[in-house]
């Protein structure tokens, strides 16, 4: 797929994913088109995990798919590819329904690290699931529904100098004028249930605006949850075309990283041990042989990084400044914030130089500290061998990000050749 192709592909991913919920059925959509088969976790898979074989396993937010080469036995290794498939945003709260002024308001609450401004002035939908009372989950996305305003510049004359929004007072979106009912009755509406049906929900809220190239020649391109949809659209695009040989090849997108990842859906929780057991378990092997192939495994940590900023250079390290379009980042720090080590570096530029693209490496200037992936977790967890790299972006958890069209297809590119463990 050449890189008009893949940001085509990216762009309609991001458009069907507003929620981690959804990003995880829509994996697991295409999986499926591509011969995968679905696992229930309450199943024995004794039968369903054998050589050769494509499945998946859908948790909440989180998709866990699974390549089994031809040759596999009990002591075969992984090869991991591991992202995560929810962004910031702003979570509904219950008893939702609220308002001042005239107007219907939804009361939310911050979810991760947003750039809280860009949420500002933005047509605005919820998106997630809704559990209805015998515990049938729904995913649902209301389309343009929600608007967090600004106050006028007329009426805070320091807006453009100290900016820095109430979370609880500034951030509710309006909905509607008052009477236009509630928001629980809305969601109901739109399901087509009663509104007394509604047990639960976890929604947030997501641009509707859609990704779309831009600049003098094209070649930028602005989207919602780039952070983290393209490193989970290139684990995607890897395992719909994957032939294994030597190692399983993994691909684990979890929920809940930007709060943490301490979920039974997020990487610190059981859900990548559990299926690799499993597995291992299934080809005739027990603890031994599962710590066998651990000690022979890869993960591949892929969750977005920075680009250097044009306007403030000096926030990145003199030396190592990365540029969109120079292709995907290799990230490095002395705290294990980011896992890569040597070794990972070293396996890295053989992926990268296999797939005949281009890389770079990020570290954080010493002033500024960087944030942290699923990396150290999965390290800690499994311990198993693990590197961080990622597509570089501008704009990192606004609510529009942006990149270079030729870097998310880079990803893939190097993605399909570490899961095939082709290097």
């Amino acid at each position: 797929m050449d890189g008009t192709s893949h940001i085509d592909d990216l762009a309609a991913f991001v458009t069907a994913s507003p929620s981690s919920y959804h990003a995880a059925a829509e994996v697991s959509r295409r999986l499926v088109a591509a011969g995968y088969a679905a696992l229930d976790e309450t199943e024995d898979w004794a039968e369903a995990v054998v050589p050769g074989a494509r499945l998946l396993l859908v948790r909440d937010g989180a998709v866990v798919a699974v390549a089994v080469p031809v040759d596999a036995d009990a002591t075969t290794p992984y090869r991991i590819v591991g992202a995560h498939t929810d962004s910031p945003g702003l979570k509904l709260k219950p008893k939702p329904t609220v308002g001042g002024g005239g107007f219907l308001q939804a009361g939310v609450e911050v979810y991760g690290g947003p750039i809280l401004a860009s949420w500002f002035d933005r047509e605005l939908e919820l998106a997630g699931r809704v559990v209805d009372t015998s515990g049938t989950e729904r995913l649902v996305r209301t389309g343009p529904w929600a608007r967090v305003p600004h106050l006028a510049i007329h009426l805070d004359r320091e807006l453009n100098t100290a900016f820095s929004p109430d979370r609880q007072r500034d951030l509710q979106p309006i909905l509607g004028v008052a009477g236009d009912g509630d928001v629980v009755g809305a969601l109901a509406e739109l399901l087509g249930i009663p509104s007394a049906e509604v047990a639960g929900y976890d929604l947030i809220t997501c641009d509707t605006q859609p990704p779309r190239r831009f600049g003098v020649t094209g070649d930028l391109f602005a989207s919602p949850r780039l952070d983290n949809l393209s490193s989970v659209h290139a684990g995607l695009r890897a395992m719909e075309s994957v032939e294994p040989s030597g190692a399983i090849a993994v691909l684990a997108a979890f929920d809940h990283e930007e709060v943490g990842s301490e979920s039974r859906s997020g990487a610190a929780g059981p859900l990548l041990a559990d299926v690799l057991e499993r597995v291992t378990a299934s080809l005739g092997g027990e603890r031994s042989e599962l710590a066998r192939a651990i000690a022979a495994s890869w993960c591949m940590s892929a969750d977005a990084g920075h680009a250097v900023h044009p306007n403030r250079p000096e926030k990145h390290d003199p030396a190592n400044r990365p540029v969109a379009g120079g292709g995907p980042l290799l990230k490095i720090n002395a705290v294990q914030r980011y896992t890569t080590d040597a070794s990972g570096a070293a396996l890295w530029g053989r992926v990268c130089r296999t797939a005949g693209v281009p890389w770079q490496e990020f570290v954080s200037n010493n002033d500024v500290p960087c944030g942290s992936t699923i990396g150290p977790i999965t390290a800690t967890r499994l311990g198993i061998r693990t590197f961080d790299v990622g597509t570089p972006l501008l704009s990192m958890h606004s609510a529009r990000e942006m990149t270079h069209v030729d870097d998310p297809g880079r990803l893939a590119e190097a993605a399909g050749v570490f899961l095939a463990a082709a290097e």
